[in-house]
């Protein structure tokens, strides 16, 4: 801990007169904050809970046996590597034997295509961060052989369904830096409880606990900025132009939750030649867990990693049961690289 964040934690310590539950929507803050240690300086009544904030963790196993399906009709998948093995009703993408690539975005997946000439089906996930990038190389016309398969979240209509429907007591939220970075906060001001957009080092939480500890304690309820160095309240405008010049919303499930109104993504239909539910048929059934995995009550803040009596042992990053133990951004194996315990 350096002398600032030793200070800033003070601060925190001396404001803190009740307690607090305060949630982030981002896997790299909760990796962030695992690999400081930033629970153990926090003062007695003041909790951080993750949410839903991985996007491989909340896309739901129809979703991943929709791919698996792809897959084994003899189709190219290119995938994100966080994706390969969360674990779908058969096997994962990792195991199951197709022609499965890992690309580190959507123009890799593009080139696939172009070069191998097979039809390619590129796994788009992610929040709107990612989005506005699949949607520039729709809008660059790629080949008749590409398509995607849309599993894109939008954030605020999860928080909403958190405010509205979820069983967790919530005083505030830790807002994701990195969507902000594109969405910017704007949509965040509906919701009536503090909330404060945040960075990634230790100092940069730490002041966001801060500010949102301020405006619990003065009872007032708004969005501020404390990651102004790369957020602003509007966002990208130009990204944001793009994500809905090819996309719209629509309703979808999320790991661990029911579907949530307008909390997904598809193509418009000018460009449902690229999708590729509707080019091969592919429907995205509903899946009931059947393992004792508590990913889904994680995801909703619910429990922690080490409540889970597979956490380490029958569920580790190699085998994992849940996606939570498998993206760099789920809880689980961040907790399981960091060594955490209840916090």
């Amino acid at each position: 801990m350096t002398a600032t964040t030793n200070e800033l934690a003070k601060t925190l310590a001396d404001l803190v007169d009740r307690d607090l539950t305060f949630m982030h929507i981002c896997g790299t803050h909760e990796a962030a904050i695992a690999r400081t240690g930033l629970r153990s300086v926090l003062p007695p009544g003041l909790k951080i809970v993750m949410g839903p904030g991985c996007p491989v963790c909340i896309t739901p196993q129809g979703e991943i046996d929709a791919a698996l399906e792809l897959a084994a009709k003899g189709y190219t998948i290119a995938t994100y590597g966080d994706l390969l093995r969360v674990p779908g009703t058969k096997g994962s993408l990792e195991s199951c034997g197709g022609d499965v690539r890992v690309v580190q975005g959507v123009h890799k997946a593009v080139e696939i295509a172009e070069k191998t000439g097979k039809e390619t089906v590129f796994i788009s996930v992610g929040f709107e961060t990612t989005a506005p990038t699949v949607a520039a190389a729709i809008l660059a016309k790629p080949p008749e052989n590409f398509s995607i398969l849309s599993c894109h979240r939008l954030v605020p209509p999860a928080m909403k369904w958190l405010l509205e429907q979820g069983e967790a007591t919530l005083h505030g939220f830790i807002l994701p830096g990195h969507v902000c970075t594109v969405a910017g906060y704007r949509e965040y001001e509906q919701f009536p409880v503090p909330q404060v957009v945040a960075g990634f080092e230790a100092e940069d939480i730490l002041l966001g606990l801060i500010m949102l500890v301020r405006q619990v304690r003065a009872g007032e309820h708004r969005v501020e900025n404390a990651y102004p160095r790369a957020v602003c309240r509007d966002g990208n405008e130009k990204a944001r132009r793009m994500m809905y010049e090819v996309f719209e919303p629509c309703d979808v499930e999320w790991r661990g939750f029911p579907v949530i109104p307008g909390s997904g993504l598809r193509l418009k239909e000018e460009f449902s030649q690229f999708d590729a539910q509707k080019k091969f048929g592919i429907e995205f059934a509903h899946v009931s867990k059947h393992t004792a995995c508590i990913c889904d009550k994680v995801l909703r803040g619910i429990s922690q990693p080490s409540d889970c009596r597979l956490f380490g042992k029958g569920c580790t990053p190699r085998i994992p049961v849940g996606p939570c133990m498998v993206s760099h951004e789920g809880a689980c194996r961040i907790w399981h690289t960091y060594h955490m315990k209840k916090a």
